[in-house]
């Protein structure tokens, strides 16, 4: 990849064996920048080599770890896609116990932005990008689509990314909102919730969701480090939808018998007030200003395309 003058970028991306690092580093390194990228555990160094980066092994949540290897990577920009969302990281989702799936997340996107900022500071001010969320977090009065100017709902799985927006837009970088992923094996778990019926449609299913391909919010990731973007970008893509909408087309496309409907009541007592408040009040987002001024293209403009193709 290129900066204004033409030259290669050193990119430091940290967080690189997740869902989005592994689409976003071989990217990274077509456009031809040099890419240092961690992981957690040394196992997973030669998964980094193989996808052209060099890997390091980082705790986020190590100030001087941190640090140290910023340090050595010298990076022009630092992508923040460090989370604790993937299978083995949080063990099995307990949807009326969201405080202690999200913990292990909310102090990467706390702690771990602040390290991560320290460090770019000391190396000279590194721009820096970081993974935000817009999939069905928008504030939840009004209508039901949402900008980046409109406040997001506070749930536990959300709780930290007002730190997370607020420290790094003051340092000049930019947050992607990142709309709920699909694609690349990144919702393998949620199709087979749908393929067993355990997602339900609650209520009249109102809630609105934001879907976005992985790819393409990878590529919306390559577009803000070339440009050291700044601000706030909802990551989405151009149709935010009802649950009673998506989700049976989603059922549809994998092949499973159409979702049932439970009603709230049953639902809250069952899954707790955060699942079933997005499923019943969830709002989702634009994605007019991250077109505009990214320049960003969607391969996959509606999830009604992506879906098909993702699970085909």
């Amino acid at each position: 990849m290129r900066d204004e003058e033409g030259g290669v970028m050193r990119v430091f991306v940290a967080g690189g064996t997740g869902v989005m690092g592994r689409r976003l580093v071989p990217l990274l390194v077509a456009r031809g920048h040099q890419v240092t990228a961690t992981t957690t555990t040394a196992a997973k160094i030669g998964l980094l080599e193989g996808l052209g980066a060099k890997g390091v092994v980082m705790d986020g949540l190590d100030a001087a770890a941190v640090g140290e290897a910023v340090a050595a990577a010298a990076p022009d920009a630092i992508v923040h896609q460090m989370t604790a969302l993937s299978p083995g990281h949080s063990g099995k989702p307990n949807p009326r116990r969201p405080d202690r799936f999200f913990a292990l997340t909310n102090r990467l996107r706390s702690e771990g932005i602040d390290h991560l900022l320290a460090a770019a500071e000391a190396v000279g001010g590194a721009h820096i990008v970081a993974q935000g969320h817009a999939s069905m977090n928008g504030g939840r009065d009004g209508g039901w689509v949402k900008t980046e100017d409109d406040p997001l709902v506070v749930v536990e799985g959300t709780k930290a990314i007002n730190h997370l927006e607020s420290a790094v837009v003051a340092a000049g970088g930019a947050i992607l909102r990142y709309g709920g992923f699909y694609g690349a094996g990144s919702h393998d778990d949620q199709v087979n919730l749908v393929r067993k019926r355990l997602v339900p449609i609650v209520g009249r299913g109102t809630g609105h969701f934001s879907w976005v391909h992985v790819d393409d919010a990878a590529a919306a990731t390559v577009l803000a480090v070339e440009r050291r973007a700044h601000g706030i970008f909802n990551i989405v893509d151009d149709e935010p939808a009802p649950v009673a909408v998506w989700l049976p087309y989603l059922a549809e496309c994998v092949g499973a018998k159409p979702p049932r409907r439970v009603p709230v009541w049953l639902a809250k007592l069952v899954a707790g007030d955060m699942a079933v408040g997005a499923l019943v009040e969830g709002r989702g987002f634009s994605n007019a200003k991250a077109k505009r001024e990214l320049g960003w293209k969607l391969r996959y403009p509606s999830w009604r395309q992506g879906f098909k193709e993702a699970v085909a």
